[in-house]
């Protein structure tokens, strides 16, 4: 068995990260999941007509922003036409073009589209992750696939403690995905855990008395969401707002 392909190659590589572009690298070249190391790869060769000619990425995708970010996004997986395709957290599908645009709208983006790694898009103060970082058929991880992949977002919660003052999690799945990482990043998680909901918003103290962290929850920017009107642009907006006004961000 190759390293990569052991389950505790995250737990290793992710521990053993010095800083936020290491672990970023790190997380590309996990084969830790079979499932999802077979789809991801049979997605990039079948592709889909719509972007014939295009290279698929097809590896696990990394985070996305500046390594000193104070506001955190997590999502739920790369999607498989998406950031599969593109190499990049929430670009390349309707659900990116929903959240830059309202990250553009706010004055965390320098732009409103995101269609492809190199096309200049730029955050401010804001950082892109997910709990699983390959494409998973149906858009369904297992618990087994989640726990698997929870050291790099642990790792990537360790390594950016020093800035990050509050966390949006898009989705019921990214929120129980999400609060064993912050528990194993250095936060202190209330038991019962708090339920998801959006427009929740969890108060964490650090275990060794240093910055606190506020959690917030969003539902997720996916197309029946949005298309369906249970998610507009001014709720995603609202909770952006808050958790940058929260992060200390000033958006606009």
């Amino acid at each position: 068995m190759d390293e990569t392909e052991h389950p505790g190659f995250p737990v290793r590589e992710a521990a053993g990260a010095g800083s936020v572009p290491v672990l970023d690298e790190r997380v590309t070249h996990c084969r830790a999941c079979p499932r999802l190391v077979e789809w991801r790869e049979r997605v990039g060769r079948e592709g889909r007509r719509a972007y014939a000619g295009w290279e698929y990425w097809a590896r696990p995708v990394p985070g996305f922003g500046p390594p000193d970010a104070a506001l955190l996004l997590v999502g739920l997986a790369p999607a498989a036409h998406g950031g599969n395709r593109t190499g990049r957290m929430f670009t390349g599908d309707r659900s990116g073009d929903v959240l830059f645009a309202a990250l553009h709208t706010l004055g965390l983006a320098n732009r409103a589209e995101a269609v492809r790694a190199g096309d200049g898009l730029r955050l401010r103060g804001v950082r892109v992750t997910s709990p699983v970082h390959c494409a998973p058929p149906e858009n369904k991880p297992t618990p087994g696939e989640r726990d698997t992949c929870r050291p790099w977002l642990a790792g990537e919660l360790r390594l950016l403690r020093p800035t990050v003052r509050a966390v949006v999690v898009l989705g019921a799945f990214g929120w129980q995905a999400t609060l064993p990482a912050l528990a194993a990043g250095g936060w202190a998680v209330p038991r019962p855990r708090p339920a998801f909901g959006h427009g929740a918003r969890v108060r964490l103290p650090a275990t060794d008395g240093g910055p606190g962290l506020d959690v917030f929850g969003c539902y997720h920017v996916s197309q029946r969401n949005t298309f369906t009107g249970r998610l507009t642009p001014e709720m995603l907006t609202d909770v952006l707002g808050e958790a940058a006004r929260t992060a200390g961000l000033d958006p606009r």
